[in-house]
C-alpha cells in the first residue's frame, strides 16, 4: 500500500487545485480527499471530461453524475437565476427544474405565470405547464392546453406533445384516443419513457400480454443501455413492472 500514497496524493492535490481554480462546487474537494481514486476518478468523469473532450455525449455523461451526486444543484441555480433576474427564460428553467424534483405544484405556478403577453402560447411552456397538471390529477385543465398546441402547426406535434397527450386521454378514460397517442410516442420518444408509459397504459386497461411484451423490449434495451444512463432507465423500467401487479 505504501507505493500508492504518493501517487495518491498528488493525483488529488492536482484535482482539488483545479476544483478552485475552475470555480468548481466546493463539495467536490470533500469527495476527492474522501474517497482517494474513486472520488478523483468521479470528479474526472463528471466535471474535467466533458471538459476537455466536448460533444453532446460527454456533456450528457457529466451532467449524469452531477446529478446523482446533487440531484438539487440545478434548482439552487434556477432559483438564483431567478432572483437575479425574473425573465421568462429563468422562471421556465426553474419550473423544469422544480418538475424534476417532482414539485409539481410549483412548476405549474411557474408556468402559468410565464404564459403572459407575448409567450401565451410558448410550445415549451404550454407543455411544461400540461405535463404539470397532468401530475396534479388536473388532466382536464391539462388537455385543452395540449390540443391547442397541437393545432399550433405540425412542428408542435412532437412525441412529447403526443406522450401528454396519451396520458391526458388515459386518465379522462378516452382508452383509443390515448392507445393512439402513447402508441406513437413510444415509437418516436428516444429514452425509456414513452415505452413505459405505454406498458403503463396497457396493463391499466386489461391488456397484460401486450404490456408484457413491451416490458420485454424495455429490458432488451436496458441491457444495452450505458451504465451512466442505467440508472434513470431501471426508473421507467419499473414504473411499467409495477403496473402489471
Amino acid at each position: 500500500m505504501l507505493p500508492l500514497i504518493g501517487p495518491s496524493l498528488i493525483f488529488s492535490i492536482i484535482l482539488c487545485v483545479h476544483v478552485v481554480r475552475t470555480h468548481q462546487q466546493m463539495y467536490w474537494l470533500w469527495i476527492i480527499l474522501a474517497f482517494p481514486y474513486v472520488g478523483g476518478l468521479v470528479y474526472l468523469l463528471a466535471v474535467v471530461a466533458p471538459e476537455f473532450f466536448g460533444g453532446a455525449k460527454a456533456r450528457q455523461v457529466g451532467q449524469a453524475a452531477r446529478d446523482i451526486l446533487d440531484p438539487q444543484r440545478e434548482y439552487r441555480a434556477a432559483t438564483q437565476a431567478v432572483d437575479d433576474a425574473p425573465t421568462v427564460a429563468n422562471r421556465a428553467r426553474l419550473a423544469s427544474a422544480a418538475a424534476g424534483l417532482g414539485r409539481h405544484a410549483e412548476a405549474e405556478r411557474l408556468y402559468a405565470e410565464a404564459l403572459q403577453g407575448m409567450y401565451a402560447d410558448d410550445p415549451q411552456l404550454l407543455l411544461g405547464r400540461a405535463n404539470a397538471l397532468i401530475e396534479l390529477d388536473r388532466a382536464a385543465e391539462a388537455l385543452p392546453l395540449l390540443e391547442g398546441l397541437s393545432a399550433q402547426s405540425p412542428a408542435a406535434r412532437t412525441p412529447n406533445v403526443a406522450l401528454a397527450m396519451g396520458r391526458a386521454y388515459h386518465a379522462l378514460g378516452r382508452h383509443a384516443e390515448a392507445d393512439t397517442a402513447l402508441r406513437w410516442a413510444a415509437a418516436h420518444l428516444p429514452g425509456f419513457e414513452g415505452m413505459a408509459r405505454y406498458a403503463v397504459f396497457l396493463a391499466q386497461t386489461g391488456r397484460k400480454d401486450e404490456a408484457r411484451e413491451a416490458l420485454a423490449e424495455i429490458d432488451k434495451r436496458l441491457a444495452k443501455t450505458h451504465s451512466h444512463f442505467r440508472k434513470e432507465a431501471r426508473g421507467w423500467r419499473d414504473l411499467a413492472a409495477a403496473a402489471m401487479g
